[in-house]
C-alpha cells in the first residue's frame, strides 16, 4: 500500500483498499454491476484482507461496496460462461470463494460490514462473515440460488442459520426473494439500520470506539465465539483459556486499570 499523511490507498482493478489511521476500508467496485463479484475479485479481495491483516495500525476493517447502491449483488453472472461453466471451473470458483469466506471468518481485527442497497447472494455470505452488520434503510437482502439452480453449501447455510435460524433460511432460500432492511433486522441478518445520510458517519463512530478499546480482549472475544459456532465436540476449551488468560497478563490490562484510577482514557498497545 502507499502511505501519505497517514492514509494509504490501493487500488487493485475492482477491489479498492483505504486506511485512515486505525480503520481499513476494503470497497467492492464493480457500480455499474451493482458490484457484482468475479473470480478475479474474489482473490483481489482476499489479498487485500491479508494486506490489512499485517498493517499493524489498522485495528479495524470495514467492508463495503462502490456507488451506494449495493454491497455487492452476488456472483458476477455475466462471466459464468468463462467462470463456471465446468464441474472444474465451478471448482476454481467455490475455492476462491470459500478461501476468502476462511480469511474473513479467521480474521483477528473486527470487521464491519457497511451495506448500502443490494446485498444479494454472495453479498449476503460476505456480510455473514463479518461481526457487524451495519444497513441503510434501502438496503435489499436476498439470496436467489432457487431462481439460478445454484446448490448453497453446507458451510454458507450454517453460517446464515447461525445468524437467523432454520426458519428465515427455509424462507430465505425457498422463495428466493428480497427483503427489505426491516425484515432484516427482524430476522436478526444485520445489527443495526440507519439512514443512508447517517450511515458512514455511524459505521465510522463504531469503528473508532472499537479500535480505542484493547485489542487482546477483542482478539479473545472473536475466538471464543468462533469456538462456540463449532460443534461442541470440535471447541478448543483451552485456547479460549489461553486468550482471556492473555488478556489478565497484559500490559493493556495494567493500562486499562491505571487510566480508569486516573480517570484518562487508556491508550492500549495490543501487548
Amino acid at each position: 500500500m502507499e502511505h501519505a499523511d497517514g492514509n494509504s490507498t490501493h487500488v487493485e482493478n475492482q477491489i479498492l483498499a483505504a486506511t485512515d489511521g486505525a480503520v481499513g476500508t476494503l470497497t467492492f467496485n464493480n457500480p455499474a454491476r451493482h458490484n457484482a463479484v468475479s473470480l478475479d475479485m474474489w482473490q483481489q479481495a482476499a489479498a487485500v484482507l491479508e494486506d490489512l491483516a499485517r498493517d499493524p495500525a489498522v485495528r479495524v476493517v470495514v467492508l463495503t461496496g462502490a456507488g451506494g447502491k449495493a454491497f455487492v449483488s452476488g456472483a458476477d453472472i455475466t462471466k459464468f460462461e468463462s467462470e463456471r461453466a465446468s464441474a472444474e471451473a465451478v471448482a476454481t470458483y467455490n475455492a476462491a470463494v470459500e478461501r476468502f469466506s476462511q480469511i474473513l471468518l479467521d480474521y483477528e481485527k473486527p470487521t464491519i460490514a457497511m451495506i448500502r442497497g443490494y446485498c444479494i447472494g454472495g453479498g449476503v455470505g460476505i456480510a455473514v462473515c463479518c461481526d457487524v452488520r451495519v444497513c441503510n434503510d434501502a438496503s435489499r437482502f436476498g439470496v436467489p440460488a432457487a431462481k439460478l439452480g445454484l446448490g448453497y453449501g453446507f458451510d454458507n447455510l450454517r453460517r446464515l442459520m447461525n445468524l437467523v435460524g432454520p426458519q428465515f433460511v427455509n424462507e430465505m432460500l425457498f422463495t428466493a426473494r428480497q427483503f427489505d432492511a426491516a425484515e432484516a433486522l427482524h430476522m436478526r441478518l444485520v445489527n443495526r439500520v440507519v439512514a443512508d445520510g447517517a450511515i458512514e458517519d455511524t459505521v465510522r463512530r463504531m469503528a473508532d470506539t472499537i479500535a480505542g478499546n484493547a485489542p487482546l480482549t477483542i482478539r479473545a472475544v472473536k475466538g471464543i465465539v468462533r469456538e462456540l459456532l463449532r460443534d461442541a465436540g470440535a471447541r478448543d476449551l483451552a485456547l479460549c483459556d489461553r486468550l482471556v488468560k492473555q488478556c489478565f497478563e497484559s500490559a493493556d490490562y495494567r493500562e486499562g486499570r491505571q487510566a480508569f484510577l486516573e480517570k484518562r482514557k487508556p491508550a492500549f498497545l495490543g501487548k
